[in-house]
């Protein structure tokens, strides 16, 4: 029985509640969740893992007036707008974020093994039940701590408010994460919470610079994350050339320009057309086509990982069901089962392959940035290297924007307008808010986090110019007036 409240005062509970949730478990003091016993990868040749990213933001539209329009879900303003866009699919969406409590339970049902990765946005689940969908989370609760279907399930950790680690200051990315974790545990139970050990950042977004990835990674480890999922092209090996084994576990190593170094396991998503290749379970059958590789000495199974948007399109909508269904049938008297990555974790770990073992990766341009610098060298220094680098690259692509899911989207060159009022709010929060003494379970502390995390979701830049960017520097003033006038 979970004791936390999903909210407080009709905000999220996302700070406050430390006590009741415990502290930060890691990997050295807490048991595996999903493989307990037996032979590891017994039968196995190879495995393939697939996540469903969901996320709705929050926008200022219920009501009229921009100014003072209260905070909705983005899916609740669909619905009570069909006529615009694409918003007739509202429904569709909506059961999107239910339909996995559906489908695992059935599976299980049956004999089968089901297996998914599940990635929600705090806004999201924020907004669902701000709108009244509970059902939506009760469905996901079933699978998320019965016993029975637990198995087939796992979550992966996310920054609450999907902002986008590269441009966010690391201080409010670590408040993300922190978030997500309070409100996942408030929504789920905090045993639920132990249970989540890898981390998808939004937008497949990694920070290259190496003070801010070296940041991004010690966070993850601060909070209890063991792996992360990284984009193929967004790493390096040390020496600059491409991932050349992307279907085992990397090391991701940062190190900071102080000579600091953070690392955590990175699970390597293949490039490609990211709905249509999980609506279509081609993991799966990519899988098929692989057999055991060497690692560390051992023979252990490749893992065929991915993860896309689990609603927008139509692939997502309406091929996925049935080819998942088909897919999770079939493979459970296959070599090639599907598999969670926290899963095929542990087994490689009761294999005999540690952390260490792994082949190492590093954020994209680091290498060249290496040669010019040293560990210890100091940030004035990194900042130099960085300036020569951007000023002549060789004819070579360099940027420290950071990677993405796609080569060609960078979430800081052109997105000025909504970026200093974010940066704003940011300073403000800092100054203002988290220096004023007030403790986090205060109303005003978390009235004032819940908007700075809310103005940095990353819809606001993705969509361009117009309303979307309204949005942003709307709800960023709002986070810059509450620091100021409550505080």
């Amino acid at each position: 029985m979970n004791a936390l409240s999903q909210e407080v005062d009709g905000l999220p509970n996302i700070s406050g509640s430390e006590r009741e949730i415990g502290p930060v478990l890691t990997s050295h003091n807490r048991l595996p969740v999903f493989f307990t016993g037996g032979e590891p990868f017994a039968g196995v040749t190879s495995a393939c893992a697939i996540a469903l990213h969901m996320h709705q933001p929050l926008i200022p539209a219920g009501g009229p007036d921009l100014a003072t329009a209260a905070l909705i879900s983005n899916l609740q303003h669909m619905f009570s707008n069909p006529g615009i866009g694409d918003n007739h699919n509202a429904g569709a969406f909506r059961w999107c974020y239910q339909r996995m409590g559906e489908f695992v339970p059935q599976l299980f049902d049956e004999g089968a093994a089901p297996r998914v990765m599940l990635e929600y946005s705090g806004t999201l689940l924020h907004g669902l039940l701000r709108m009244g969908a509970d059902d939506v989370v009760e469905s996901l609760r079933t699978i998320t701590v019965d016993p029975t279907y637990r198995q087939g399930v796992e979550w992966l950790g996310c920054p609450w408010g999907h902002a986008v680690a590269p441009s966010t200051p690391v201080q409010d990315y670590r408040l993300h994460v922190r978030a997500w974790r309070h409100h996942f545990a408030a929504l789920f139970g905090p045993e639920a919470l132990d249970r989540v050990r890898g981390f998808s950042p939004a937008e497949m977004a990694l920070p290259n610079q190496p003070d801010v990835a070296y940041e991004f990674v010690r966070t993850l480890r601060d909070n209890g994350y063991d792996w992360v999922l990284v984009q193929e092209h967004t790493v390096e090996q040390p020496d600059g050339s491409a991932v050349s084994r992307p279907h085992v576990p990397h090391r991701l190593v940062c190190t900071s320009s102080t000579g600091e170094t953070a690392s955590i396991i990175a699970i390597v998503k293949t490039q490609g057309s990211d709905t249509k290749l999980v609506a279509q379970m081609q993991p799966y059958y990519e899988a098929k086509s692989l057999g055991r590789q060497e690692l560390a000495g051992r023979s252990v199974p490749p893992l065929v990982t991915q993860i896309a948007d689990g609603e927008n399109g139509g692939v997502m909508m309406n091929e996925f069901p049935p080819k998942y269904l088909e897919v999770v049938r079939e493979s459970a008297s296959t070599t090639t089962p599907l598999m969670n990555v926290t899963e095929y974790l542990e087994q490689l770990a009761a294999a005999g392959v540690t952390e260490v073992d792994l082949p190492v990766v590093q954020p994209l341009y680091q290498h060249r940035i290496w040669e010019g610098l040293r560990p210890g060298d100091g940030p004035d220094r990194l900042a130099g290297v960085i300036a020569e680098l951007t000023a002549d690259s060789g004819g070579r692509p360099f940027h420290m924007d950071g990677g993405s899911w796609t080569s060609d989207i960078s979430w800081v060159r052109g997105y000025e307008d909504v970026l200093i009022p974010m940066d704003k709010a940011s300073s403000l929060f800092s100054e203002r808010v988290a220096s004023s003494g007030v403790p986090e379970s205060d109303p005003r502390y978390r009235n004032a986090l819940f908007h700075l995390l809310t103005a940095q979701t990353s819809c606001y830049r993705y969509w361009g110019s117009g309303i979307w960017t309204d949005y942003g520097r709307e709800i960023a003033r709002r986070a810059a007036d509450i620091a100021t006038s409550d505080f």
